[in-house]
C-alpha cells in the first residue's frame, strides 16, 4: 500500500523548509503558503512583482548553499514566520511588513559576489515557483533511497524542496504516473511532468554545504538529472499524513 508519508512547504522560496500534519489543497492552486514569498536581489528584472517572474531574480540554494539549510515555521492565521539556521539563530518577522528584517538576517548567508539581497515580494494567489503552473511536486522515498544508496549515505528530503513525499512506490515509479491520476485524502491530482534538477540538491540541508554529487549520480545511474514529478490539484480536498494514495 502507498500512503502520504511527508507533506513538506516553503514559505519564503528557498528561505526555509516546514513539514506539516496535514493541509486542504485547492484546485488549480499550489499547497497553501508553498512560496508565498520570494526574496528579489539588486539585479532582479523587474522592480515590483505583478506577474510570475523567472527563478534567476530571487535568492535560490543553488547560488547562496546556506540557504537550504534554514527551516521554517509558519502562523498561517497571522502569517507570522519563524526561520532557523544553524549558524545565524531564529528569527520571527512578518514577511509582508518586516522586509527589512528579513534582508539583514540574510545576508551574512548569501555569498558576497552574488548580487545582494534588496526585498521581499508577495503575488496575491500565485506561488513563486520556478514555474508559473500551479504545480505540487509530488516525490517517491523509495527513489530518494536509491539514490542515497548509490551515493552511500542517507539524503534528506529537504533536499529536493518537494511537497507531497509518497511511501510504499518502487523506485522511480512516479515516473510511471505521468498522465494518470492521484486520489491522495479528499484530493485528486494529476501527475503532469518530471522535474528536473540543479545544484541545490547536492547541498546538506542540515549544514548549509554541498556534500553529494546528486546530478552526478543521477546521469551515471539513470542517464538523466530528473527527480520527483508535477501534479495538479483537480479535485479539492484534504490530506494528512498515513493518508492512503490510489491510482486511478
Amino acid at each position: 500500500m502507498t500512503t502520504l508519508a511527508h507533506i513538506c512547504r516553503h514559505p519564503v522560496k528557498s528561505v526555509g523548509f516546514e513539514e506539516l500534519a496535514r493541509a486542504s489543497l485547492t484546485e488549480g492552486r499550489a499547497l497553501p503558503f508553498d512560496r508565498e514569498w520570494a526574496v528579489a536581489h539588486e539585479a532582479a528584472k523587474f522592480d515590483r512583482l505583478t506577474e510570475w517572474q523567472p527563478k534567476m531574480n530571487f535568492l535560490r540554494g543553488v547560488a547562496g548553499p546556506e540557504l537550504m539549510a534554514i527551516s521554517a515555521r509558519l502562523d498561517e492565521a497571522t502569517r507570522q514566520l519563524t526561520l532557523r539556521h544553524p549558524t545565524a539563530g531564529e528569527i520571527t518577522l512578518f514577511p509582508d511588513t518586516d522586509g527589512a528584517a528579513l534582508i539583514a538576517w540574510l545576508r551574512p548567508l548569501w555569498p558576497t559576489d552574488r548580487p545582494a539581497p534588496a526585498r521581499v515580494e508577495h503575488l496575491p494567489g500565485q506561488a513563486i515557483t520556478d514555474v508559473p503552473d500551479p504545480y505540487v511536486a509530488v516525490l517517491g522515498l523509495a527513489s530518494n533511497r536509491a539514490l542515497g544508496q548509490h551515493l552511500g549515505r542517507d539524503l534528506s528530503i529537504h533536499r529536493w524542496r518537494g511537497n507531497l513525499w509518497l511511501d510504499g512506490l518502487a523506485p522511480w515509479e512516479e515516473f510511471d504516473l505521468l498522465g494518470r491520476r492521484l486520489q491522495i485524502g479528499g484530493v485528486v491530482l494529476e501527475v503532469r511532468e518530471r522535474i528536473t534538477r540543479c545544484k541545490a540538491t547536492t547541498v546538506n540541508p542540515e549544514t548549509g554545504r554541498a556534500d553529494a554529487d546528486t546530478l552526478g549520480a543521477l546521469e551515471q545511474h539513470y542517464g538523466h538529472q530528473d527527480f520527483g514529478t508535477y501534479a495538479v490539484v483537480v479535485q479539492s480536498g484534504d490530506i494528512a499524513l498515513g493518508d492512503k494514495v490510489m491510482v486511478l
